[in-house]
């Protein structure tokens, strides 16, 4: 039994944040979101964990074949007083290549619970 306590793993959960030579217009570090990416014959879906992203403060922008996710995260309110921090706050930014076998018009986008769920239909031509 205790050895296969030895084998099991646990993945690092700590935030990656973006290391990025761009100018930042906000005084908060952005991290890398995790990504899932699956693909089906129709399409191919992106699921990106960004805990604390309002949908008001999501940014999808696809240009000249990439995808970037930028989301926000709000501050804690100034009359707050610090007693532990666990999680970071800051904003998210990840950017993606994407094939020009993308339909572009047919992107959908949900995000709920503070994950974003994209998909990204295949264009006629790219589809067995």
């Amino acid at each position: 039994m205790s050895e296969e306590l030895n084998e099991i793993q646990v993945d690092d959960t700590e935030k990656q944040i973006v290391e990025t030579e761009a100018e930042r217009t906000r005084d908060q570090p952005a991290f890398v979101p995790r990504v899932d990416i699956y693909e089906t014959e129709e399409a191919i879906t992106v699921v990106a964990d960004m805990p604390g992203v309002s949908r008001e403060s999501l940014e999808i922008d696809l240009r000249e074949g990439v995808l970037t996710l930028t989301g926000k995260v709000e501050t804690l309110p100034e009359d707050y007083r610090e007693l532990q921090r666990e999680y970071r706050i800051g904003g998210y930014l990840r950017k993606f290549n994407i094939s020009d076998k993308i339909d572009a018009d047919g992107i959908t986008a949900t995000l709920k619970d503070g994950v974003l769920t994209l998909a990204l239909p295949k264009a006629e031509e790219a589809r067995p």
